[in-house]
């Protein structure tokens, strides 16, 4: 099982119930139709004007829309909290689709910076490259790039899963807690450095490990949750899943039962 591991004898799995079906979703959500379609051009507008309209459009009922001419503008799509499906047809800059809880977001170019920060749910799919901080903190969802990624990938991650078609920059998964991430390609330097929890799975060369960062050994229902990721994002890795190399926490770092002097004296 995936989610069997405990931390300091203190399992952090939640439990979903079904009767809790009210609870997952925003008391402010709108109700959308994904057959009604409409466009976007952001060639003249700014980005607050983009994001304005997307939810002005969420409003009316439109549940898939397409966004021409983005121009690599920064902070776009972000605050989704909705079910949506967005159609990218270009790049976006720095930090877009951050802050989302349900959107499927399609971008046919590339992304800048910390795209996806504080994703929560929905799918992020990016046919070309992206820059650094990628995925920084996600909770939650599919954050997806065909291409490479920048250092510092999926820093503070807190769940979901990452997957990387290319190769990944140098700190990917630091001080990572929870979640995975899946790097097709090579791993830049200090790999995992600081992880608390989690996995990493690297089809290419490692440069280095980092801090409390150790091998770990796949087993079949990691092979299977891979190859039904890749299949559903059309990746075709270069060597086989079973070949990945699998990295965890060493748990040398672990110490959530014990307090620092001076933290008792505060307290004491």
């Amino acid at each position: 099982d995936l989610h069997s591991e405990k931390l300091a004898g203190r399992t952090q799995q939640v439990y979903f119930s079904p009767e809790e079906a009210e609870n997952y979703t925003y008391s402010f959500g709108t109700d959308v139709d994904f057959d009604q379609v409409t466009e976007i051009d952001a060639k003249n507008l700014s980005s607050t004007q983009v994001n304005s309209q997307i939810l002005e459009k969420m409003k009316q009922g439109y549940g898939t829309i397409t966004l021409l001419n983005p121009g690599s503008k920064h902070c776009m799509i972000v605050g989704i909290l909705n079910r949506l499906k967005v159609t990218v047809k270009g790049s976006l800059g720095y930090f877009g689709c951050g802050v989302i809880d349900g959107p499927n977001i399609h971008i046919e170019g590339r992304v800048g910076w910390s795209c996806g920060e504080n994703m929560m749910a929905g799918t992020i799919l990016i046919e070309k490259n992206a820059g650094s901080v990628f995925g920084a903190a996600i909770r939650g969802g599919d954050l997806v790039c065909k291409g490479d990624v920048g250092a510092r990938t999926g820093i503070d991650q807190k769940g979901g899963s990452i997957i990387i078609g290319g190769s990944s920059g140098a700190f990917t998964g630091f001080m990572m807690q929870r979640g995975r991430i899946v790097i097709c390609g090579d791993a830049g330097k200090n790999l995992g450095d600081s992880m608390y929890d989690g996995t990493i799975y690297v089809g290419g060369k490692i440069a280095d490990l980092g801090v409390d960062a150790v091998e770990g050994e796949i087993n079949d229902v990691e092979i299977a949750w891979l190859k039904r990721k890749f299949a559903q994002y059309g990746i075709k890795p270069k060597k086989d899943v079973a070949s990945f190399t699998k990295i965890v926490a060493g748990k040398k770092l672990w110490s959530y039962d014990k307090l620092e002097p001076a933290e008792k004296k505060l307290i004491l």
